[in-house]
């Protein structure tokens, strides 16, 4: 079997990961890498033996397995249909767009042509994930408390809504696809801003916020995003279920139950490397082990935007079913 010919669409921070994680797979080709910065797009495709192409029409006639879409927020949708229309499989990194109506198009675009997908959500990946839901079992979870509380990202787009979605979208959505595997879907969500953006010209983002948050299985819970650090201060996850108290970070978990108070390490950079690696055997048909398919992502990319627009228009918003919220992003509040 030939070797799984790989390219890329961006070349920032994101695909320059994932273009070491893959150089060091001995199954794959990096082959070509296309960005709007070409001179960004020349270096990568320099340090890992591929090539630069001009846009993603070039990149596309380059014979490839795969595609991997690492692009900002608001620049998802061209690319995702281009390779759509190609019948390439497709890497897309989180968030998936910044709003719904792209995230919403490109996922019928590939359930209509039934293409494989994979999202970035590498926490799923976490090792002790396995460990998480055992222990939970067949406890009702109680109460959720999420938070992802640091600083802002060194580019100029993400502290504009319109560019990044916010903290929320943008960084948060890793908590919020924890919180939908191990608690469960989420019915209603209040969210709340502080109305002032951090101290970066031409932010408009809330500095901080918070939600409450109502979920199928009578749950309660609560998310914190704040982007006012200097430094990343926490991002995980707190779980309480009867007599069991949880709590994961990319670090490792934390347990707390009749047995006493433990700590299961946890390595993230293994699971950066496990979320590609299992997108590629899925590619090379060796594997079955894609944890996060575009439509998956799509409902974590649901429940965040309903997370960010109440908190804009200060509703509350409810979602109908485990994935379709009522409310999109108007911010006009509908009754499940």
């Amino acid at each position: 079997m030939r070797n799984c010919r790989v390219g890329l669409v961006g070349a920032g921070g994101v695909a320059q990961r994932h273009a070491r994680v893959l150089a060091g797979f001995d199954d794959v080709e990096l082959v070509g890498v296309t960005d709007v910065a070409p001179e960004a797009a020349s270096a990568l495709a320099a340090q890992h033996g591929g090539r630069a192409c001009a846009d993603v029409a070039e990149l596309l006639a380059t014979e490839l397995d795969a595609v991997y879409v690492c692009v900002p927020p608001f620049a998802h949708g061209p690319a995702e249909e281009a390779v759509i229309e190609a019948g390439v499989p497709m890497f897309v990194e989180k968030p998936v767009a910044v709003d719904l109506s792209t995230a919403e198009r490109i996922a019928d675009l590939v359930a209509r042509r039934g293409l494989r997908t994979a999202v970035g959500h590498h926490w799923r990946y976490l090792s002790v994930l396995d460990q998480a839901r055992d222990l939970l079992g067949d406890r009702p979870v109680r109460m959720v408390s999420g938070a992802w509380l640091d600083k802002v990202p060194p580019v100029a787009w993400w502290s504009r809504r319109d560019r990044s979605g916010g903290p929320v979208v943008e960084q948060a959505a890793h908590v919020l696809d924890l919180i939908r595997v191990l608690a469960g879907e989420v019915t209603e969500v209040t969210s709340y801003g502080n109305g002032t953006p951090p101290p970066v010209d031409g932010a408009d983002i809330d500095s901080v916020t918070t939600a409450a948050l109502r979920f199928a299985d009578g749950a309660v819970g609560t998310l914190s995003a704040a982007c006012v650090l200097g430094w990343k201060h926490r991002a995980g996850l707190e779980i309480l279920a009867d007599g069991l108290a949880l709590a994961i970070t990319e670090d490792g978990l934390s347990i707390r139950d009749a047995d006493g108070e433990r700590h299961l390490p946890a390595d993230p950079e293994a699971a950066r490397v496990a979320v590609d690696r299992a997108f590629v055997d899925a590619v090379r048909g060796i594997g079955d082990d894609v944890r996060v398919p575009y439509a998956e992502a799509l409902a974590t990319q649901r429940l965040a935007l309903a997370v960010a627009d109440s908190a804009r228009t200060g509703t509350t918003v409810r979602l109908a079913t485990a994935t379709a919220p009522t409310v999109l992003a108007t911010g006009v509040t509908v009754d499940a």
